[in-house]
Order: structure tokens, then C-alpha cells, then sequence
């Protein structure tokens, strides 16, 4: 188990004992507080202080910047740029998890990690996205108070979890919006009933991975604290 825990950057080999020895890890639901239990690192599931521990080392985990114009898919009979653009000489075959259509921005994450994957983009778990807006005008104040109490839509009502004002400038309101909601263009939609249609748009969070400061089209690897929030926010 030391040794596994070492493997996988948790911790030194006697960091990982101090761990075991705390009552902070557990092997399948189990907590275990012996040294030198053995374990397979491509069966067992480990959680250090409730956050599962990813061991098997053929899983990759990416955040995409994606720019504005490029589609979220991993091909593109047309030519067009895609997203699988970025990650077309890596050895794993790799695939997004949603999608952002081809004139929003931001964090869009890259896996091959089936199980994960699945889960973060089934209606179930209610996953949070959060997305900055740009609309024209000034918004009102009761604005908020509107999306979470919910607006109908043509194929259903819907409601925010969030929504706050991050800046007013020249004509235009830049808002922030937080929802679980994963039906198409959702955020556009939403916005345009309301009566500000989106100018510009950019999602800089799902659950609590953030997209950070790297410039449009940058890659970057999920920390292990990142993918481990990801297991837990989706119960596996």
C-alpha cells in the first residue's frame, strides 16, 4: 500500500504510513490501518481523506482552453478546427467531455477515462458549470431573483444556480452564471430570453476545476487534488 500510495504522488513512502496508520486511507469502501497490505493498483479503489487516488497510469486527465471557432469534436469531416487538433500526436485516444459550441470559449476537459467521463456529463449528478457572459446594456436588479427562480424555455423551464454581476463597462454588463443544466447553447438561450442576448462567452469552471490562466488553445495536465475533487463530486 506504501508503496502504491508513493507511486501515485500521494505522499513518501513514510508520509503514507502515517496516513495508513491515521485511519485516512481505505481499499474498497474499507479502511485500513495495517502496514504492508497489498494491493492491485488496476482493481483496487483508494481514497486518501475521502478523495479517491488515480493509479493506474494509462488515464489522462486535460483542461482545454478552447478557443473561439474551434468545435468540439474530435474530427471534422469539413476541415473546420476542431479540438482534436490539440491532442492528435498523444499516444492515448483521447475524447471530450461535453461540449462548448465553436463560438464559446474556455475549460473543456479531455479524458480517456471512460467511467469518469460518463458520469460528469450524465443530468444525474447535477455537475456545475460556471461561464462568464458579456451582454449588452445594463442588467437589472431582479435579474438574478428571475434565473433562479426559472424561465420557460421551448423545450422546458430553466434555472441558474447562481448569477451575479462581475462588471459594468462601456454599454455592456459582464455577468457570471452558474447552472447544471447541459441541454445545447443553454446559457445563450437562457440570456436571450431574459432579454440580453450573449456577446461574448467563456466557461471558466466545471465543478470545482477551474480553467486558470493559460491563453486559448493551451493544455494542461489536471492535478491529482483536481481529478480526485472530479471522483467525488460524481460518487465514485
Amino acid at each position: 500500500m506504501q508503496k502504491v500510495l508513493s507511486k501515485a504522488g500521494v505522499a513518501s513512502r513514510r508520509a503514507a504510513e502515517e496516513l495508513i496508520a491515521q485511519g485516512r486511507v481505505s481499499v474498497d469502501g474499507r479502511t485500513v490501518r495495517e502496514f504492508g497490505v497489498r494491493v492491485d493498483p488496476d482493481r483496487a479503489v483508494i481514497h486518501v481523506d475521502g478523495t479517491r487516488v488515480i493509479l493506474r497510469e494509462d488515464l489522462v486527465y486535460l483542461a482545454l482552453n478552447k478557443p473561439r471557432g474551434v468545435h468540439s469534436t474530435m474530427t471534422d469531416d469539413q476541415g473546420r478546427p476542431c479540438v482534436g487538433d490539440y491532442v492528435r500526436d498523444r499516444a492515448q485516444r483521447l475524447f471530450h467531455v461535453g461540449r462548448l459550441d465553436a463560438e464559446t470559449e474556455g475549460l473543456l476537459l479531455l479524458t480517456n477515462d471512460g467511467d469518469l467521463a460518463h458520469r460528469l456529463m450524465h443530468p444525474s449528478y447535477h455537475v456545475t458549470k460556471t461561464y462568464l457572459a458579456e451582454v449588452d446594456g445594463t442588467v437589472p436588479r431582479g435579474l438574478g431573483r428571475q434565473l433562479r427562480t426559472g424561465i420557460e424555455l421551448d423545450d422546458g423551464p430553466v434555472k441558474v444556480d447562481e448569477f451575479r454581476v462581475k462588471d459594468v463597462y462601456s454599454g455592456q454588463t459582464l455577468v457570471e452564471v452558474v447552472l447544471h443544466e447541459g441541454r445545447k447553447h443553454i446559457v445563450r438561450r437562457l440570456l436571450a430570453e431574459a432579454g440580453f442576448p450573449v456577446r461574448k462567452l467563456v466557461r471558466t469552471a466545471i465543478g470545482d476545476v477551474q480553467l486558470g490562466k493559460g491563453k486559448p488553445g493551451s493544455l494542461r495536465r489536471l492535478t491529482r487534488q483536481e481529478v480526485g475533487g472530479l471522483y467525488r463530486l460524481v460518487k465514485l
